[in-house]
């Protein structure tokens, strides 16, 4: 229950300040973006064994730029590491912008498959979806953690074991 407390705190906390409404996204052109290297592969995670592209119907909330990102991972990161128990996975930010969210596993076997990653990823929908910041934003019973991070700015989700595995996310 606590957890739950806490998830609905950070993400209410960490963006009171943002306006109030989302809107749909216009759907973006076809063109495909080059492919950029990402400098963050062999450092903090190992090149991405499966990479899905994510398009949300949100579009990002005007003001939600670096600093609100940097916050908001802060709270969640913070949150992690003052739970009552041990969390088996570290969050943080990267990116000249913020706008790429990297979750690392802590423990072996937390985060070795793309199911455990995904629930994991499930949870923090759950999570989200409780605040009363994404129940005034959006339809909180459609919308889901990737729609969080559209409407906060982000481009990319990186979940990873921290060994072998990592399972990247583009959001659009």
């Amino acid at each position: 229950m606590f957890k739950k407390i806490a998830a609905c705190v950070v993400v209410a906390v960490a963006f009171a300040a943002l306006p109030a409404q989302a809107q749909p996204a216009k759907p973006a052109p076809a063109a495909a973006a080059p492919a950029v290297e990402d400098k963050y592969v062999g450092y903090y995670y190992p090149k991405p064994t499966t990479v899905e592209n994510y398009t949300s119907p949100m579009q990002t909330i005007q003001g939600a730029e670096r600093a609100q990102r940097v916050q908001f991972v802060t709270v969640v990161s913070q949150g992690t590491i003052q739970s009552a128990y041990r969390v088996p996975y570290s969050v943080f930010v990267k990116g000249d912008k913020a706008e790429k969210m990297i979750i690392v596993g802590l423990q072996p076997g937390e985060l070795a498959s793309i199911y455990r990653i995904r629930a994991i990823l499930a949870n923090m929908t759950t999570m989200s979806r409780l605040s009363p910041f994404f129940q005034e934003r959006t339809v909180a019973e459609d919308a889901n953690f990737y729609d969080l991070l559209k409407m906060l700015g982000f481009t990319q989700l990186t979940a990873t074991d921290g060994e072998k595995l990592s399972y990247q996310v583009n959001i659009k």
